[in-house]
C-alpha cells in the first residue's frame, strides 16, 4: 500500500512539473517596449485627420478619409508547433475578425512587406474581402495566385516604383530583410528567396520565401513616413530622404550584436531625421490576435533570444535623443498620424 501511494504521489509530482514546463515554455512574457510610449486612440476622428491603426507585427492600416490601405494584412497567428512543425494557411475567422477590429470597409491595396508567411499568406484573402490590389514582388503575386486572386487584383511592383492611391503617393525601396544571426536561419528564410509559381496552401511555413524586402516611402499633403517592415538595412541607402515618422521594425534586435543594432539605427533614424519613431513587429508571431499584445512565445524566444536586449537597446536610444519621442500603437484602435 505504501509503495502504491508513493507512486501516486510521484506521477503525480512529475505531471505537476510538466504541466509547469509546458506553462512556462509556451507562455507569453510581456513585449520588449515600454507600456509608457503607447499612443492613446482617439474617439472620434476629426475631419481630413491622417489615421493609422496597428493590430500587431507590420500590418499597419493608414485612412485619411477618402482612401484606405493596409500593408501586410495578417491575422491569422498559427501556433508555434504548428508553424514550426505541420502546415498553415489563412485563418478566415482570424481574418473576418480582423478586418472587423480595424474597421476596414474597402482597401485600395494590401502591400506585404515582403513574403514571409507573417507579412504575406493572408494579403489575398484580405484583398478578396476588401476589393483591394495585392501590391509587391513576383513571390508575393504568386501567393495571391495560390489562392485564387484574379490577376486584375495583382500588381508586381518594381525597386523604386511609386504609386498613387488617392492622395497617397507610395514609393517601394528594395532593401534587406533582418540578418538572423544563425547561418541555418540564414540558409532557409533568406538565401532561397523566391516563390516560382502558385503557392497553394496548407503548406509549410518555410515554403513562404521572403521575395523582396520592402521599405515603403509614403508621402501625402499632411506629412510623410517611411516603412521599415524589417530590421535590415543597406548601408546609405537612405541617405537625404527624411520624414516626419519613422515606422521602425524592430523583430530580432535583441538577438543581433551590439554593433549591428547601432548600425541598423543610424542607417534608418540617423538617415531619415524622423520627428517621431514608431516600432512595429516586436509582438509575438503566435501570440492571441485579441487582447493585448505579448512578447514572444518563450521557446521561440529560446530561438531568437534577446527580448531584454531589445528594450534596453530601445531606451539607451530614446535617451540618446529625448526630442525623438518612441511611441507605440494600441491595438485596432485609431490614432490620428496628421490632423
Amino acid at each position: 500500500m505504501k509503495s502504491r501511494t508513493s507512486l501516486v504521489l510521484s506521477s503525480l509530482l512529475i505531471a505537476l512539473l510538466l504541466a509547469a514546463g509546458w506553462r512556462y515554455l509556451f507562455g507569453y512574457p510581456a513585449p520588449p517596449v515600454d507600456p509608457a510610449w503607447e499612443l492613446s486612440p482617439v474617439d472620434e476622428i476629426p475631419p481630413g485627420a491622417v489615421t493609422v491603426r496597428y493590430s500587431g507585427t507590420a500590418t499597419l492600416l493608414f485612412d485619411d478619409g477618402e482612401t484606405q490601405w493596409m500593408t501586410d494584412g495578417w491575422f491569422s497567428r498559427p501556433g508555434p508547433l504548428q508553424t514550426v512543425l505541420g502546415e498553415i494557411e489563412p485563418d478566415l475567422e482570424a481574418i473576418a475578425y480582423g478586418l472587423d477590429a480595424m474597421a476596414v470597409d474597402s482597401l485600395a491595396a494590401v502591400i506585404p512587406m515582403h513574403s514571409h508567411y507573417d507579412h504575406a499568406m493572408d494579403s489575398p484573402e484580405v484583398a478578396r474581402r476588401s476589393g483591394a490590389m495585392v501590391m509587391g514582388s513576383e513571390a508575393t503575386a504568386n501567393i495571391a495566385r495560390g489562392w485564387g486572386l484574379p490577376e486584375a487584383q495583382i500588381r508586381v511592383v518594381q525597386d523604386g516604383e511609386s504609386v498613387q492611391l488617392g492622395a497617397f503617393s507610395i514609393t517601394f525601396i528594395e532593401s534587406r530583410h533582418f540578418q538572423f544571426p544563425d547561418p541555418k536561419m540564414i540558409e532557409t528564410m533568406l538565401t532561397d528567396s523566391e516563390i516560382p509559381a502558385p503557392l497553394v496552401p496548407p503548406v509549410s511555413a518555410f515554403a513562404y520565401k521572403l521575395g523582396k524586402a520592402y521599405m515603403l516611402h509614403v508621402a501625402h499633403p499632411k506629412g510623410s513616413w517611411l516603412i521599415v517592415g524589417s530590421a535590415g538595412f543597406i548601408p546609405g541607402q537612405l541617405q537625404g530622404m527624411d520624414v516626419d515618422v519613422l515606422f521602425l521594425g524592430t523583430g530580432g534586435i535583441g538577438s543581433q550584436t551590439a554593433a549591428y543594432r547601432d548600425q541598423y539605427w543610424a542607417e534608418t533614424v540617423g538617415r531619415v531625421s524622423p520627428a517621431r519613431i514608431i516600432p512595429i513587429h516586436w509582438d509575438a508571431l503566435t501570440g492571441p490576435l485579441a487582447g493585448p499584445m505579448t512578447g514572444e512565445v518563450r521557446i521561440g524566444s529560446f530561438l531568437a533570444a534577446g527580448s531584454k536586449d531589445a528594450l534596453a537597446f530601445l531606451k539607451a536610444r530614446q535617451a540618446d535623443q529625448p526630442g525623438v519621442p518612441l511611441q507605440t500603437l494600441p491595438r485596432f484602435k485609431p490614432v490620428v498620424l496628421f490632423p
